[in-house]
């Protein structure tokens, strides 16, 4: 089949973004693709709470994935939304950090809530705390559909293997990966852990990115590395979407899943141990 990713370059008006996602996702269902992904936080990216409180909705109420589910029933596609900042109930008014799969009737057939949360110190002058603003999740998920069984992660996800050894091991053939990746630790380790987690696993890893530097009108910009990938069960980046915000479609022929597992059977041969000492 053929997929596509969408290469966002979101800013903090959620109203703004949808209106160049949904172009992308009507351009990407003419070039053919029948599976459209797009990255992590695909309706606003914001470092200011009071602004991401302003403007972010919960599910039941959220604009963006209203109008995505009608536009991929419209389309006739199956749709990753790479992921969601929505509110929840939680007292203590932290976001959740959501991807969901919607199937061609604009349903919703899978949610995942990002498990693990970027707090890190990259350097002197670039530091994260993700989980003073977002709630952790606390469920893997596999979405068994027509064409494959998917499992889905979210960003930082992508640095706990044993994540993906336990998606693989419960059936999914596609692992998707939206991202918001920083640049420097883009450029460091994004390809190297992407192909990892294919070579592991025998997936094919799908992994739509956040490009360039990020408008905002509230607080100061972020900038995010860019560089979409797909990467084949035998771990060949197979596309590579560099830099440029847009459309980039590729094709997918699942049955490498089980020629490069039957190549070399990890998974059938992985074995319980006992922990060191």
């Amino acid at each position: 089949m053929k997929g596509a990713i969408l290469q966002l370059n979101v800013s903090d008006d959620p109203t703004a973004n949808l209106a160049e996602t949904r172009a992308m996702l009507v351009d990407a269902a003419g070039q053919g693709a029948e599976f459209i992904c797009t990255p992590e936080v695909s309706n606003c990216i914001s470092t200011n709470r009071d602004h991401q409180r302003s403007v972010l909705f919960h599910e039941q109420d959220d604009p963006t994935l209203r109008a995505l589910r009608r536009e991929a029933k419209v389309l006739g596609v199956w749709l990753l939304i790479g992921s969601l900042g929505l509110k929840t109930g939680d007292a203590d008014g932290r976001f959740a950090n959501r991807s969901f799969l919607i199937d061609p009737q604009g349903e919703i057939t899978a949610r995942y809530d990002k498990i693990h949360m970027f707090d890190v110190a990259v350097s002197a002058t670039e530091t994260y705390r993700e989980s003073s603003a977002y709630r952790p999740g606390a469920q893997a998920v596999v979405a068994h559909v027509p064409f494959a069984a998917i499992g889905m992660t979210i960003c930082y996800d992508v640095r706990f293997p044993a994540l993906y050894q336990a998606l693989a091991q419960a059936g999914a053939q596609i692992l998707t990966v939206p991202s918001a990746f920083s640049p420097v630790t883009g450029a460091a380790h994004w390809h190297t852990l992407l192909r990892a987690r294919a070579i592991e696993t025998g997936c094919f890893v799908i992994a739509p990115a956040q490009t360039g530097t990020h408008a905002s009108a509230h607080n100061k910009t972020r900038d995010t590395y860019g560089h979409s990938l797909v990467v084949s069960p035998w771990g060949e980046v197979i596309l590579d979407a560099g830099t440029e915000k847009g459309v980039y479609v590729f094709d997918l022929d699942m049955a490498q899943v089980d020629s490069a597992r039957a190549r070399i059977p990890s998974l059938a041969n992985t074995r319980l141990y006992a922990g060191p000492t």
